[in-house]
């Protein structure tokens, strides 16, 4: 396949752009897409040599001051739960000079809902992870595992979220 009025350098650029549709790239960061599915994770992201990673403790909803600090209203759901966290990890890595963006990584824990007889809402987390990851906005995804867990330290908390991102 020749492209005509191109360098030799900028065709072989065209040529591996066309053959690696799969693979979205920020910042040096290579973000590859699961193959045909729009799940909105990484496959796996790699990161060059030269940029710092930074680990961010788990994050865990904060108590609505509004509401009895023993009730199920005290904390949420697990969307809100999620949206919650998320936010806290956003306000974090702003504080850093990061933001979500830069996240590579995420791991959830997620505790059965008792409202769905013990089983994890991954419907209501990903309700609360998509106003965040894979918006027009903030389409950088990352790599990510979820795991139901029988408990936190906290008996209220549905959700906690680890993430870890880069800074160039």
């Amino acid at each position: 396949m020749r492209i005509p009025s191109m360098t030799g350098a900028a065709t072989l650029a065209a040529l591996l752009m066309l053959a690696a549709p799969h693979v979205a790239e920020a910042a040096g960061v290579i973000r590859h897409k699961i193959p045909g599915s729009d799940f909105p994770i990484s496959a796996a992201v790699e990161v060059p040599a030269g940029m710092t990673t930074v680990y961010l403790s788990g994050a865990v909803p904060r108590l609505d001051a509004d509401a009895p600090k023993d009730s199920a209203d005290a904390y949420g759901d697990t969307e809100a739960q999620t949206v919650n966290v998320l936010s806290s990890i956003k306000k974090q890595l702003e504080s850093m000079g990061l933001g979500l963006d830069d996240v590579i990584k995420m791991q959830v824990f997620l505790v059965g809902d008792p409202a769905l007889d013990g089983k994890m809402d991954f419907a209501g987390f990903m309700k609360g992870y998509r106003q965040f990851f894979g918006t027009a906005e903030q389409p950088n995804l990352p790599s990510r595992s979820a795991f139901q867990i029988a408990g936190l330290a906290n008996p209220a908390y549905l959700v906690e979220i680890e993430v870890v991102a880069v800074r160039p």
